[in-house]
């Protein structure tokens, strides 16, 4: 996994091998969040705006990872209008089809036994800043300090976001989670 933007800041062709390690990675996570029909537009948009900021980026601060999770999130904020609409008729249809057998577990690993429909009002319900920790958590399986370094927040922030949105999702669903 690729830690450090030195090389592709030094050399824009080597920026290449960002994409190519993350790509597929974010195209799933904004799939997931909106819609797959947006989700090659946002990740091409993540990586565009990577390319152009790559001079800025402080590994400092976290890795690749992360910073590319946080960017994408930003974006996908800008359609959280879109992000909610699509929870809500998940609410009411149930999930789409899977893109590949990947998607099917990670869906499976946070619905947890409880039905999608449930789940998505559930997800729905949450605050945008609790709604990106839980998804950036479950589907980009980041730790609480890439989640940090992704939103540009404090760790605090980030588990006390967590714990909140953990008995919101509790008491809607009926389960621990």
């Amino acid at each position: 996994m690729i830690m450090s933007l030195d090389g592709a800041v030094a050399d824009p062709e080597r920026f290449a091998t960002v994409f190519d390690a993350h790509y597929e990675e974010i195209r799933r996570y904004v799939g997931r969040r909106l819609d797959l029909d947006i989700a090659e537009d946002l990740a091409a948009e993540t990586f565009l705006i990577a390319f152009r900021r790559r001079g800025s980026f402080d590994a400092t601060k976290g890795g690749v990872r992360p910073w590319l999770y946080g960017i994408a999130t930003n974006l996908i904020g800008k359609h959280r209008r879109a992000e909610v609409r699509r929870y809500r008729a998940l609410a009411r249809s149930g999930p789409p089809a899977p893109d590949d057998p990947h998607d099917q577990r990670v869906v499976d690993r946070v619905a947890a036994g409880v039905g999608v429909r449930k789940l998505s009002a559930a997800l729905a319900g949450l605050s945008r800043g609790e709604r990106d920790v839980v998804l950036l958590v479950a589907y980009g399986e980041l730790t609480y300090d890439e989640v940090a370094a992704a939103l540009g927040v404090a760790y605090g922030t980030v588990a006390s976001r967590l714990s909140r949105a953990r008995t919101k999702l509790r008491d809607a669903l009926g389960v621990e989670v």
